[in-house]
C-alpha cells in the first residue's frame, strides 16, 4: 500500500504527473470525470460521480433522494449527514471514488434555476448543512466535491457573468458555507463558471489561493467545473489543481457549426492543463513545483480514501435503510405553509387528487442531478395505497413541459429518466377537474415549477395554466389543499382562496408515499422554509443590474441584505417568512435562558393532542454600531423536536458565532448587549433573552 505520497511524486514522469490533473474518458462510460492512474506504479484509475440528489453514473440506477433544498427544509443537520453517507455508500457501490456534491451557493436570485441543489438564504444554516452533507460522504471514504466556489448565485451567463461583490459580503453570506466543507475536512472544492470581481473563479489567486489553501488550509484539490477551465498559467498560479474533462465534446460531425447556449460553456475548451501545461513550465510561466503540488493534492486524497489498499469495503445500493431514508428526509422536509383545518385528511375522506403530473413522482430537477431510481411512487400510488376513502384522478390541464441543461446539447444522452409517468391516455380536461373537486370531500392539486442547470426561471408564477386550474378547483370546492412541488419560491395568488398549501419541493422517489405520510397525518409536516417566499417585485435582485446584470456584470450592492435580512429592513412583507411552517400540534415555549456564553436553552412543551414536531429557532439582534448597517437579526440556531402529547422537551440552542460577527478586514464582535430571539420563524418570536459580549 502506497503510504509515501512525496516519494512517489518523486518517482512520476512529468507526463504521468500531466495525466494526474487533465481528466480523460472513462472506458467504462459510467464516470462523470476520469483520471487513467499510472500502472506502472500501481497507481489506479480515480473516478468523479455526479451529483447532489442521489449517484448519476451513466446508464445506471441508485436511490433518489429529495432535492437538496428539501433536505435542508428539515433543518435537522443529521439527518442530511445520514443521507451523505447513504450516498457515499452508493458511491462506492457504482465503483466511483469522488462524489460532486454537495452544492452550498447562498440563495441570493430566487428565479436561480438550480436552487433546488443549494441549501438556504442563509449563511448558518447553509453551513450546518454542508459540514453534516461532507461529514457523511466522507465518512464512507469518498471524496465529497463542494461546489460551486463561489457566488454563483445564477445560471443565466454563468460562464461570463461577473459577481460584483464587496469583501465583507463575501466573507459573512458565500463563503461560510464552503469554509464549513473545509473544516468538515472536504476533500475537494469545485471552482465556479463565473467570475467574482472580474476574475473567472477558475483564475482567482486571491479566493482560491490566498483564502480557501493559504488562510483556511485546505489539503485537498481544488477542481473545475466542467470545460470551466480559463487558462493554463492563470488557474495554474491561482491554485486550480485538476481540470475536468480535459477532453473536449461536442457534435459529432466537425464541420457542423454549433452554438453553444447561454449558460453551457464551450465544449471544445479543453486540455489546458495538458501540453499547453508543459509548454507553461518550460517556459518559467508556471513553476514545475506547481505540477508536483497539483499531483500531491490529488494522490494525497486517493490515499485518505482507501485507494491505494488492497481492497475497499463494499459499497451499498437501494437497501432498504436507503429508501426509508430517501421517504424519511421527504416527509421531514415538506412544509405546511398554511392550514385552516383541513389537514391532517380523515382516513375516510373521499379525495380528489388533481394536476397535470399526479401520475408520476417528481424526482428533481434538470442537469448534473438527474438520478434515475429502481424504483419510484407516484402521488396516485401513494394516496391510493394510503386512503379508506375513494381517489379519484383528474389532471385537468397539459402537462407543464420539463427542462433539462441535456436538452439543450442535442449530441448529449442523459442516459436518466426525469419523472417517470404513467398517466392515462387521451387529453386533460378543466371540466373533469371540476366535476371531481364538486364529487369529492376534499381536493388535492398538485402544482409545480420546472427548473434545471444553466437557465434561470423567467418568473416565479408557476408555468402553464395551474393558477387557472387552482382557481377552478377552489371555486367547486371549499376545502382545497394545494400541494406545491417547487424548486425555490414561487407566487401563490389564489392562497385565501384555499384551505390548505404545502411546499413538497422535489421529493425524490419516495414522493407519493411522503405525500400521503403528511397528508394523512401519519408524519408531522416537520420542514421550515430555509428560504423566504415573497411577492416576485420586492425581491431586491427583481432590480435588473442586480440579476441578471448588465453588461455582464451583476452587482451584489444589496451586501448582506439577501433572503429575510432584506425583508426585516424594510417595507416589503414575504408571503410567508423565512423559518415559517406549521405543525399539526401546538406547542407553548417556556422562558429562555442563557446557559453558556452562547447557549440558550428553554422548555417547549406540546399541547395538543396528538404528537408533533417543532422547529425551534433562534435569531440575534446586535448592538447599534455608528456608522455600521448591519441586519436587524441574523439565524444563529435551531433544533427539530418532536414531542408526544402532554410532553415538554427541554430545547439547548447553541448560537453560531457567525450570528454575532462582522468582518471588517477582519472579523470582530462588537461590545454590548445582543437580543436573542427564540420562536417559530423569523417573524414569529415566542421568547427574548439578552447576553452580552
Amino acid at each position: 500500500m502506497v503510504t509515501d505520497i512525496d516519494g512517489l511524486v518523486a518517482d512520476l514522469s512529468r507526463a504521468e504527473k500531466l495525466a494526474l490533473v487533465c481528466g480523460t474518458n472513462d472506458p467504462d462510460g459510467t464516470a462523470t470525470g476520469y483520471l487513467p492512474g499510472v500502472p506502472r506504479l500501481d497507481v489506479p484509475p480515480f473516478r468523479l460521480v455526479d451529483g447532489p440528489l442521489g449517484i448519476r453514473a451513466e446508464g445506471e440506477r441508485a436511490t433518489a433522494f429529495p432535492a437538496t433544498l428539501a433536505t435542508a427544509a428539515t433543518f435537522d443537520p443529521d439527518l442530511a449527514r445520514e443521507q451523505g453517507a447513504a450516498m457515499g455508500r452508493e458511491a462506492r457501490a457504482h465503483d466511483q471514488h469522488s462524489l460532486l456534491a454537495p452544492g452550498v451557493n447562498i440563495v441570493r436570485v430566487p428565479h436561480c434555476g438550480r436552487n433546488f441543489e443549494y441549501l438556504s438564504e442563509d449563511p448558518v444554516l447553509a453551513s450546518a448543512f454542508s459540514r453534516a452533507l461532507v461529514d457523511g460522504i466522507e465518512s464512507e471514504n469518498v471524496v465529497a466535491t463542494v461546489k460551486h466556489f463561489v457566488a454563483n448565485n445564477q445560471e443565466t451567463h454563468r460562464t461570463t457573468v461577473s459577481a460584483d461583490v464587496d469583501e465583507r459580503t463575501l466573507r459573512e453570506l458565500y463563503l461560510p458555507p464552503f469554509r464549513a466543507a473545509v473544516e468538515a475536512g472536504v476533500g475537494s472544492v469545485m471552482t465556479a463558471y463565473n467570475r467574482v470581481n472580474g476574475t473567472h473563479m477558475s483564475d482567482h489567486a486571491h479566493l482560491v489561493g490566498d483564502v480557501l489553501k493559504d488562510e483556511w488550509g485546505f489539503s485537498g484539490y481544488v477542481v473545475s467545473d466542467w470545460y470551466g477551465l480559463e487558462t493554463t498559467v492563470g488557474a495554474a498560479n491561482a491554485g486550480l489543481d485538476l481540470e475536468m474533462p480535459g477532453v473536449p465534446s461536442g457534435p459529432d460531425d466537425e464541420d457542423e457549426e454549433f452554438e453553444w447556449p447561454d449558460g453551457i460553456p464551450d465544449g471544445s475548451h479543453a486540455g489546458l492543463f495538458g501540453e499547453p501545461l508543459a509548454a507553461a513550465i518550460d517556459d518559467g510561466s508556471v513553476p514545475a513545483d506547481r505540477l508536483d503540488d497539483m499531483v500531491r493534492r490529488v494522490l494525497g486524497q486517493m490515499a485518505r480514501i482507501g485507494l491505494f489498499a488492497d481492497s475497499r469495503p463494499d459499497g451499498e445500493l437501494d437497501s432498504q435503510r436507503h429508501r426509508d431514508l430517501a421517504r424519511d428526509i421527504s416527509t421531514r422536509g415538506t412544509v405546511l405553509l398554511d392550514n385552516d383545518g383541513v389537514l391532517p385528511l380523515a382516513d375516510d375522506t373521499d379525495v380528489a387528487l388533481i394536476g397535470p403530473h399526479i401520475h408520476e413522482a417528481k424526482l428533481g430537477g434538470g442537469g448534473s442531478s438527474e438520478t434515475t431510481p429502481f424504483h419510484s411512487v407516484s402521488p396516485v400510488d401513494g394516496l391510493t395505497e394510503r386512503a379508506g376513502g375513494t381517489v379519484a384522478t383528474a389532471r385537468g390541464i397539459p402537462e407543464i413541459e420539463s427542462v433539462s441543461l441535456f436538452d439543450l446539447l442535442p449530441f448529449v444522452d442523459s442516459g436518466h429518466e426525469n419523472d417517470a409517468s404513467s398517466a392515462p391516455d387521451g387529453d386533460p380536461s378543466l371540466d373533469d377537474a371540476v366535476a371531481a373537486a364538486e364529487a369529492a370531500d376534499v381536493a388535492v392539486v398538485l402544482a409545480r415549477d420546472a427548473t434545471t442547470e444553466a437557465r434561470d426561471r423567467d418568473s416565479l408564477a408557476l408555468p402553464g395554466q395551474q393558477d387557472e386550474l387552482v382557481e377552478a378547483v377552489a371555486a367547486a370546492n371549499d376545502r382545497t389543499v394545494v400541494v406545491l412541488r417547487s424548486g425555490g419560491p414561487v407566487e401563490t395568488p389564489w392562497r385565501d382562496d384555499v384551505a390548505a398549501v404545502v411546499e413538497q419541493w422535489y421529493p425524490g422517489q419516495a414522493d407519493g408515499a411522503a405525500l400521503a405520510s403528511v397528508l394523512y397525518g401519519d408524519s408531522d409536516p416537520g420542514g421550515r422554509l430555509p428560504v423566504t417566499f415573497a411577492p416576485e417585485g420586492s425581491y431586491l435582485t427583481s432590480d435588473e443590474r442586480r440579476f441578471p446584470g448588465e453588461d455582464d456584470v451583476a452587482r451584489y450592492d444589496e451586501g448582506v441584505f439577501v433572503g429575510y435580512r432584506h425583508f426585516d429592513s424594510g417595507d416589503d412583507e414575504p408571503t410567508y417568512p423565512f423559518g415559517h411552517g406549521h405543525s399539526y400540534a401546538t406547542f407553548e415555549y417556556g422562558d429562555a435562558t442563557v446557559v453558556g456564553d452562547a447557549t440558550v436553552e428553554l422548555s417547549v412543551r406540546n399541547v395538543a393532542d396528538r404528537p408533533g414536531r417543532d422547529v425551534v429557532q433562534a435569531y440575534v439582534r446586535p448592538p447599534a454600531v455608528d456608522g455600521i448597517d448591519r441586519p436587524v437579526r441574523e439565524f444563529a440556531a435551531a433544533q427539530s423536536v418532536a414531542l408526544d402529547p402532554g410532553e415538554t422537551g427541554t430545547v439547548t440552542l447553541e448560537l453560531d458565532e457567525l450570528a454575532f460577527s462582522r468582518y471588517d478586514e477582519g472579523w470582530t464582535v462588537d461590545s454590548g448587549q445582543y437580543r436573542v430571539e427564540v420562536g417559530r420563524s423569523s417573524s414569529d418570536v415566542r421568547a427574548t433573552v439578552d447576553l452580552d459580549r
